[in-house]
């Protein structure tokens, strides 16, 4: 017996580009475990996992490193994420029964979730819920051999939706500058890690800014709803969403956030008209029931997302569930005005005077050296680079980790080191480190051609005092 009257062939193309982009934004978020988790949560990290296990029960924080955590189960977890991501990407989910299929894409979800499930405050952002609650969704499309599922498709937009009204709703309900549109007065310059078009932004006319603001408002609380309205109305309003998403990811970087708004609304195009449809087979009644009960099951606890977006104290970013299947999201709520950077200097001096020379340390993403243009690194998240930014906002967030990490630096490190771009002691570790805090500002156009600088700094004190290693502690040999 097969049923076949829940499926929409006109979005093939639609679920392909959704398929492959997800499976692409998988492989960057294993990637980013890679190559930051060890020095960051590992056991020897700033804040080890194996700590946060033996205080936190298995059904607050469902993860399969309850059962056991090592650095090389880890390994083998996030380098399984990246095979089986790449694996989708290129495509071997169409080869494979539909079953098959669901099974990668279920592995996925699992792996992921055990990850950001003991990540802590390292993976406390917005996007880790977003690849989540559509990596779960992405189990029930199905591949190549059957249609794509309407249902599943109206969840995809559901979770957009959610996605942008939710954005549009936190800025209209929080700072008073989104509305009198004057907040990208600051937030080109002010945003947690600008990218290599963020000044040429910031620099912008101020009469456009208002414009992107108000354009920003259009998008996210109008447009929405188009989503749900008969093709091809749904098509304009995905690709209106499309270009705005674009707009953002030039102007900075906001890890997969964009990307991942980008993928969701490519499922929603119709693209029939111009390339046809694909090859699809009639899905078997046991894929059917499957997803009718998975949308069920989504419609029940889309309740308190949905309830959130109509409460005044709305919140963001949070979940309802500890599997992460239904979100709620929003950005921005606020902008800051005066953008603080946290500077790492360390000296090779023994003792400190009024002459002691100070050599900093050079971040990958975040605002350090005047002159750098800042790089893209979108949708590649750079954890500390982040939290960087956060503890800058207030030392409460610096808290559980930021002497842990200048202790790793005085410890000559290898793996902690590794996060950062530069380091100023190849050779031997300081004897003393300090952190000091600096008002950070874009330079004009003037001042750019006669300094050649991208961004200005004023020193506002001492954010931490030098420390070195109490005596008797050993150094690690790099």
């Amino acid at each position: 017996m097969t049923v076949d009257w829940f499926t929409a062939p006109e979005y093939w193309w639609g679920r392909l580009l959704f398929q492959r982009g997800l499976a692409g934004i998988y492989l960057c978020a294993f990637l980013v475990v890679v190559n930051q988790f060890r020095p960051l949560l590992g056991e020897r990290g700033l804040t080890p996992v194996p700590d946060y296990l033996a205080y936190t029960p298995f059904r607050r924080s469902p993860s399969l490193f309850h059962w056991r955590y090592s650095d090389r189960l880890l390994a083998v977890v996030a380098w399984t994420g990246t095979a089986v991501s790449a694996a989708l990407l290129v495509g071997v989910g169409d080869l494979v029964p539909v079953w098959a299929a669901m099974a990668l894409w279920l592995l996925l979800w699992a792996l992921y979730l055990s990850i950001v499930n003991v990540g802590q405050l390292w993976y406390s952002f917005g996007w880790e819920s977003l690849l989540l609650e559509a990596g779960f969704l992405a189990v029930f499309l199905g591949n190549a051999r059957v249609g794509p599922p309407l249902l599943m498709l109206w969840l995809l937009r559901w979770l957009l939706f959610r996605l942008e009204f939710g954005a549009g709703l936190i800025k209209m309900r929080g700072d008073r500058c989104w509305r009198d549109l004057t907040c990208l007065y600051y937030h080109h310059e002010t945003q947690p890690m600008p990218g290599p078009l963020s000044r040429l932004f910031h620099l912008l006319p101020r009469p456009l800014h208002k414009v992107e603001a108000a354009a920003n408002h259009v998008v996210q609380l109008v447009v929405p709803f188009g989503l749900f309205l008969p093709q091809p109305v749904a098509t304009v309003a995905a690709g209106c969403i499309i270009v705005t998403q674009l707009w953002l990811v030039a102007s900075g970087n906001f890890s997969w956030l964009n990307w991942m708004a980008i993928i969701l609304a490519a499922s929603a195009l119709d693209l029939s008209g111009a390339l046809g449809t694909g090859p699809t087979a009639t899905a078997p009644t046991w894929y059917a029931v499957a997803v009718l009960a998975v949308t069920a099951l989504v419609l029940v606890l889309s309740y308190r997302p949905a309830r959130n977006l109509l409460s005044r104290r709305q919140v963001m970013n949070a979940s309802f569930d500890r599997l992460h299947l239904v979100n709620t999201y929003g950005a921005f709520g606020s902008v800051t005005r005066v953008r603080r950077e946290i500077v790492l200097e360390g000296t090779d001096a023994t003792e400190l005077t009024p002459d002691t020379v100070w050599r900093e340390y050079g971040f990958k993403g975040k605002p350090g050296d005047l002159r750098r243009l800042p790089p893209q690194v979108a949708p590649y998240h750079l954890r500390l680079d982040w939290l960087m930014w956060f503890a800058a906002l207030s030392p409460a967030y610096a808290e559980p980790w930021l002497l842990p990490l200048l202790h790793k630096l005085l410890d000559g490190d290898r793996p902690t080191l590794r996060l950062l771009r530069t380091d100023p002691f190849p050779d031997k570790p300081p004897v003393f480190v300090r952190a000091l805090l600096y008002r950070y500002r874009f330079t004009t156009r003037a001042q750019h051609r006669e300094t050649g600088r991208r961004w200005q700094r004023t020193l506002i004190g001492e954010f931490v005092p030098p420390i070195a290693l109490r005596q008797g502690q050993r150094r690690r040999v790099r």
